[in-house]
């Protein structure tokens, strides 16, 4: 479909510099709270737009806030740039080969994420500017959405304060208005503390800090039957209190993800697994430092956004793909089994179409699948404001989140149509919104109906601080 509208053919003057940037930011993967040279790249793109810049964002070195434009309503763009550990991978080619480095890729794509959030908030700067019209937008490039809930003392700290909207996108296998579908998470570190001795001499003078862990592993894997079925645990050692079998361990730490449908349930699970930490530490004469590393809320969907976003995306048609992009998915396609590309149709609701290696359809509004639900940090804004999400299509069917294979095509030519197919349907929703006041009107309102009486309270609690970690050398 030929693209006529004006704010798309603004997307599209841009989208060489965003590729570019989308590229670079690939190129030097970071994790949460380390993405100091991938904040740097997108500072300097705002600037060079003609943003105006705020840094160190509620307090964090990794966090950016561009705004242009002058009254009116106020558009939030939302873009990420933090990569995943272990997921090293050369680009463009169907087969594992990690790169030396750091170990790290963008298994998630956020690259492609935060330049096309980036390319939509300067495509909508240059129509504020051409016509004149009342509004402002604001790109806020937020780290650490792997984990470290940016977003979450972002919100708490009142960096979205006066946002009277939000939009944003994840790259994805299908072209479609996102589902507003997350479970609140909480991550909570549980640091057990006993008494070494000779594990053969004096055995009975040791308190194992490693059996606390290990039994309390125990009582939640028994938890899990009494939970709804929405709910999620899932843990990870932090330290087994050392390799030697003779010295009982005095210390060992857990992490836990706990994870439910919505805050309510989250908190009420929370405390039950500190009751599991407490009664093993009980069991074995060991205390236990509980503390939490980072929370985020559920999810809130806003039916006059999205039905705004399937318009733009309807006209818009599905991602102009061509037989090179084809032929490139579908040998990352011969790297899958069918149960990964079954499970991906199974999720979006669409019956599975054989010979189809890239979604060259786009997923109608009401279309629902198999709920399969992780946590998003965009879930804490949600709260706040009227917040729509889309996807657009930028890896082959059935490509497994946090992959090697999403890093190997996060630099294709597929990649690049489907994140300026993503500026552009958030560039368009944006624009309805201000153009609009009814609609910004009707978002609003829908908004309050979903949070009710219930003000928006972060849940990590205040005097729990972003887990910050130092600018490298080579970043400095």
């Amino acid at each position: 479909m030929q693209n006529s509208e004006p704010i798309w053919d603004l997307v599209d003057e841009h989208r060489k510099e965003f590729e570019a940037l989308s590229d670079r930011v690939w190129g030097m993967p970071e994790i949460a709270y380390t993405e100091y040279a991938s904040v740097a790249e997108h500072a300097a793109m705002l600037r060079e737009q003609g943003f105006s810049v705020t840094e160190n964002v509620a307090g964090i070195p990794t966090a950016v806030m561009g705004e242009a434009g002058e009254g009116g309503p106020i558009i939030a763009i939302l873009g990420e740039y933090d990569a995943l550990p272990g997921l090293s991978q050369e680009a463009g080619i169907a087969e594992p080969k990690p790169i030396p480095g750091t170990g790290h890729g963008h298994g998630c794509g956020h690259n492609l994420l935060g330049s096309a959030a980036m390319l939509a908030a300067t495509a909508i700067k240059d129509w504020l500017e051409k016509t004149g019209k009342p509004g402002r937008v604001r790109y806020y490039g937020c780290p650490a959405e792997e984990g470290g809930a940016a977003k979450s003392f972002m919100a708490r700290e009142g960096a979205f304060d006066g946002v009277d909207a939000a939009i944003t996108w994840h790259p994805s296998a299908f072209t479609e208005v996102a589902k507003a579908q997350s479970l609140a998470n909480t991550r909570m570190d549980f640091k057990f503390t006993g008494r070494s001795s000779h594990a053969a001499a004096a055995p009975h003078l040791g308190r194992s800090a490693l059996d606390a862990v290990e039994l309390m592993n125990v009582g939640v894997n028994y938890l899990r039957e009494h939970v709804p079925d929405s709910s999620r645990i899932h843990y990870a050692m932090l330290d087994s209190g050392g390799i030697a079998p003779n010295v009982v361990q005095a210390k060992s730490a857990v992490r836990y993800a706990i994870r439910s449908r919505d805050l309510k349930g989250m908190l009420d699970l929370n405390e039950r697994v500190k009751q599991v930490a407490l009664g093993a530490a009980m069991m074995t004469g060991t205390t236990v430092d509980i503390s939490i590393m980072s929370a985020v809320s559920n999810l809130l969907g806003n039916r006059p956004l999205e039905e705004a976003m399937q318009r733009n995306l309807e006209r818009l048609g599905p991602v102009p793909f061509d037989a090179e992009d084809k032929a490139f998915a579908t040998k990352i396609q011969a790297t899958l089994s069918d149960e990964d590309i079954d499970n991906a149709y199974l999720r979006t609701g669409v019956p599975r179409r054989e010979d189809t290696p890239l979604c060259d359809f786009i997923v109608s509004l009401d279309t629902h699948g198999e709920p399969m639900i992780g946590s998003t940090d965009v879930g804490d804004v949600s709260w706040l404001m009227p917040t729509v999400q889309a996807h657009a299509a930028t890896i082959a069917i059935g490509t497994p989140g946090h992959s090697w294979q999403v890093t190997a095509q996060g630099k294709t030519p597929a990649a690049h149509k489907g994140m300026t197919h993503a500026a552009k349907m958030m560039a368009g929703t944006a624009i309805d919104l201000l153009e609009d006041a009814d609609l910004l009107a009707a978002a609003k309102a829908d908004h309050q109906a979903r949070v009710g009486k219930t003000a928006y309270v972060c849940p990590i609690p205040a005097d729990v601080q972003p887990p910050l970690q130092p600018r490298p050398k080579e970043a400095a």
